[in-house]
């Protein structure tokens, strides 16, 4: 997806992504105009345009619908600004020189740079995945009624799963899931997966089992399911249903618990393997686990492991399994699935110790302007307290000049000069498949001075390899460049920065996760 996609930067997003071949949606607000401006575009086998009418900065016009199936995102939407009426020479803007006399158009720089970014974030999250994953079990919430969401998530985790044990074939056992103070790490509470397994009447078995999730999860964005748990030595089953039927094909992983140690275990959905009652099957009936429809999850414990073998890990008897999460997991090395267009300064509003007089336009002019670049900065904020993995790309004055010009990435938020948009847009469409640059917030700039202009490389110089300049670049994850309790963090971590200075540093914010409806 592609928002901002008539702007400047996202026309040529989007004209890359269909020359790459990408299934590319853009975000826009004006129907007409976007069909005018990119219908066009040549489209290589495999690509294809689709235009969908929304505005970021009312939340209600971001249909669920519109995000089906995105997987990553480029951000280039931006507050308008434009000269104020008598100042018509649209050539400063477009050589990346500022009005000398601008004014906001339209919505605010709050409406959009901060609250759009919120509205963006809250539909797309889920369709890119975050850390911390989707909770499917969480001590952590389930014990505060404040943390508990109106989707089924924490305290109302007893009403989503119930037992179900041998019982319905006979058996004895029994089981049930119960949130217990003390139980978990540090004495914190946990969940308990507890009963008694008998083999009494042909029984043998014990389990968990959540309620049908209606719509059902998707949790394509991740790899797999990992669990928090407080091992008793047995091995026991994750079962995953990708349907309502009670007693239909299910996928199964089995693993073995640590005895009394806390572990965490890692389910790759490509693990899994296709069951029915306790049967593998082959052949064309065992088909993949596809994790985008995911309608219950079940945790077992039984004597039996698959096709009539027995489990060489099962006690009959008590059992006690605590757990404080379980929780999908992202992929290690993922790429930035968010990139956001922002913009070099947006720091430097009060900075302490910086001379104004010298900054650029955007600077001098914030407060007049709306406060656009302090807006920008809440908007970066709002994506990197996300969790959605992202990559900030904070450009200096974008011009019309062609790209290949010769680059310079920074951090800390000091640079200044003109960079072309061609080149920004070349970066943005890199970066979706650079892993080295994912959760970094950086500038970029070129070498050229403002004053030269530019007519673009020699026509034997190579092509960019965005990949080997990111790499290079050595960017680092938690540096932004902001001023933190009246300290300014440059080019250090915020954290590192803090303790540098002295200055204690408060608890950090815990990361917003996704929540498992039911």
């Amino acid at each position: 997806m592609v928002t901002g996609a008539t702007g400047g930067v996202g026309r040529r997003v989007v004209a890359r992504l269909l020359a790459a071949g990408k299934h590319v949606r853009a975000l826009v607000r004006d129907l007409d105009k976007a069909k005018g401006m990119l219908s066009d575009l040549p489209v290589a086998p495999g690509g294809k345009l689709e235009l969908a009418a929304a505005d970021v900065t009312q939340r209600q016009t971001l249909l669920p619908e519109m995000f089906e199936g995105v997987r990553a995102v480029v951000c280039c939407t931006a507050v308008k600004v434009v000269p104020k009426e008598g100042d018509v020479d649209r050539s400063k803007y477009f050589q990346g020189i500022k009005f000398y006399d601008p004014e906001i158009q339209g919505d605010t720089p709050e409406a959009v740079e901060y609250i759009g970014m919120e509205n963006l974030l809250d539909a797309v999250a889920d369709s890119l995945g975050v850390e911390g994953g989707v909770r499917l079990l969480d001590a952590s919430s389930a014990s505060s009624a404040s943390s508990a969401s109106s989707s089924g998530a924490g305290g109302s985790a007893v009403a989503r799963w119930g037992p179900l044990d041998d019982v319905v074939m006979g058996g004895v056992s029994s089981s049930g899931i119960e949130l217990v103070t003390g139980a978990g790490e540090a004495g914190e509470a946990a969940w308990v997966f507890s009963g008694n397994v008998s083999t009494d009447n042909f029984g043998g078995f014990a389990s968990v089992r959540t309620r049908n999730l209606d719509p059902p999860l998707d949790l394509s964005p991740y790899e797999g399911i990992q669990l928090r748990l407080f091992g008793d030595g047995q091995r026991y089953k994750f079962i995953i249903r990708p349907d309502s039927n009670w007693d239909g094909i299910a996928y199964c992983n089995s693993f073995d618990t640590i005895p009394n140690t806390w572990q965490t275990i890692r389910l790759p959905f490509a693990d899994f393997f296709p069951v029915f009652r306790a049967k593998r099957l082959s052949g064309a009936a065992a088909t993949p686990l596809d994790p985008s429809t995911i309608s219950s999850i079940q945790i077992m414990l039984s004597k039996f492991e698959y096709d009539g073998d027995l489990n060489p890990a099962f006690r009959r008897g008590p059992f006690r399994l605590p757990f404080t999460a379980i929780a999908a997991y992202l992929p290690a090395g993922v790429p930035p699935r968010f990139v956001h267009v922002s913009s070099a300064g947006v720091t430097r509003p009060n900075r302490p110790g910086i001379d104004v007089s010298q900054e650029p336009p955007a600077v001098k002019l914030n407060d007049a302007l709306g406060g656009i670049l302090t807006w920008k900065l809440a908007g970066e904020d709002a994506l990197r307290d996300s969790g959605v993995p992202f990559a900030v790309v904070r450009p200096t004055a974008l011009t019309e000049e062609p790209g290949g010009m010769p680059v310079e990435l920074d951090q800390g938020d000091t640079v200044k000069g003109k960079i072309s948009r061609d080149d920004v847009a070349d970066l943005c469409v890199a970066l979706l498949g650079c892993p080295p640059a994912t959760n970094t917030t950086f500038e970029v700039k070129s070498t050229v001075p403002f004053s030269q202009p530019w007519t673009g490389p020699e026509p034997s110089a190579p092509r960019r390899d965005w990949f080997a300049t990111l790499s290079q670049a050595r960017l680092r994850p938690g540096v932004t460049g902001r001023t933190v309790q009246g300290v300014y963090t440059g080019r250090k971590t915020e954290v590192d920065a803090l303790e540098a200075a002295g200055v204690s540093t408060p608890d950090a914010a815990a990361k917003p996760t996704a929540t498992a409806a039911a």
